[in-house]
């Protein structure tokens, strides 16, 4: 049997478990830079619905508890397994130490994404820049619309369905993907990579969204995309800006809630740092299958209209500081001499 590695004992003292409490700090901080926000503005932190923290901590502990189990059945193998055996190898992987700090990981990321969101949703009321965004997009394509190209090139049919279906599905990578790092890692600790790059990507994330506000191209260029068939994105599109325009009319209602933001793409944001942990961890096939993904959601991105080619680069290298601001938080000396 495997030895216990440090963090997978019982807490010996707060010294051990330092690189936890860097996480909480850096949520304490953005949750004071949020409340700060919130005075500013004149609005407090909501939660729409429940659908940001409540609806979402419920579904996490759900999802954590599925995986909990799968991680057993794998462990175990299918041929020696029991409900006993399975049982006993969920008491044997999750004392209450480890419980303890997946349950801590969960409520600081969610913390850091209600956060998120509400500072998003304040920055509608700052002006737009997608003039000088667009101009910029079709500087670098030659006097091109990147979005215009992609049409031509793949068609505006099948195309667009494919897209549609590939760029909603991050809706379910990000909730499944933090919450699997927790389980499936050996050592907790090196799960808590995967959640602290998280954290950053939501952190820098809004960070991008106030250094240049934008709306994207399917809100101020709305012509290039008056070709595509409708589809669930069509609609998301439509309420996003219906709600934006309800939030600016009356940014004191209950159920005044803004959602757009472009710059930088956090649909390539995030999916980028998973590729970038996938490598991370050494899982070479899972790499590969991520490289096309995100290849595919950039391009997503762009045919559908929600991001300018910019928004995607800095998605990109918004990735590549998470993670190693991720790394550095839990392994500030290197995952080897720790």
């Amino acid at each position: 049997m495997n030895q216990p590695r440090a963090d997978d004992v019982p807490f010996k003292s707060v010294r051990d478990y330092g690189w936890l409490i860097g996480v909480w700090v850096v949520v304490a901080l953005f949750a004071a830079v949020t409340l700060i926000r919130s005075h500013q503005v004149g609005i407090p932190i909501r939660d729409p619905g429940g659908s940001i923290f409540t609806l979402r901590i419920v579904l996490t502990l759900a999802w954590f508890g599925f995986l909990i189990l799968v991680d057993a059945s794998i462990r175990i193998g299918r041929h020696g397994w029991t409900i006993r055996k399975a049982a006993s190898e969920v008491r044997r992987r999750w004392p209450m130490h480890r419980l303890a700090l997946a349950f801590s990981g969960f409520l600081a990321y969610h913390f850091v994404y209600l956060s998120y969101h509400n500072l998003k949703s304040w920055n509608a009321l700052n002006p737009v820049r997608d003039d000088q965004m667009l101009r910029l997009d079709k500087w670098l394509f030659f006097g091109n619309s990147p979005a215009v190209l992609l049409h031509d090139l793949l068609g505006q049919q099948v195309a667009t369905w494919v897209l549609a279906v590939v760029y909603e599905s991050f809706s379910y990578l990000v909730p499944m993907s933090f919450v699997a790092a927790l389980v499936f890692a050996n050592r907790i600790r090196d799960g808590f990579v995967f959640l602290a790059s998280s954290l950053w990507v939501w952190i820098l994330g809004t960070a991008s969204y106030y250094l240049i506000p934008s709306l994207g191209p399917f809100a101020s260029a709305p012509k290039e995309f008056s070709g595509l068939p409708h589809t669930l994105i069509t609609s998301a599109q439509t309420r996003y800006m219906a709600d934006r325009a309800h939030f600016l009319q009356d940014p004191s209602a209950g159920d005044a809630f803004n959602s757009v933001n472009a710059f930088a793409s956090l649909h390539v944001g995030f999916t980028f740092m998973v590729l970038l942990m996938m490598r991370y961890y050494g899982f070479r096939r899972v790499t590969r299958v991520m490289t096309v993904y995100v290849a595919v959601v950039i391009v997503a991105t762009i045919y559908l209209g929600w991001h300018f080619a910019v928004d995607d680069v800095a998605g990109l290298v918004l990735a590549y500081f998470a993670v190693l601001f991720g790394r550095l938080m839990i392994y500030p000396k290197g995952r080897q001499s720790s």
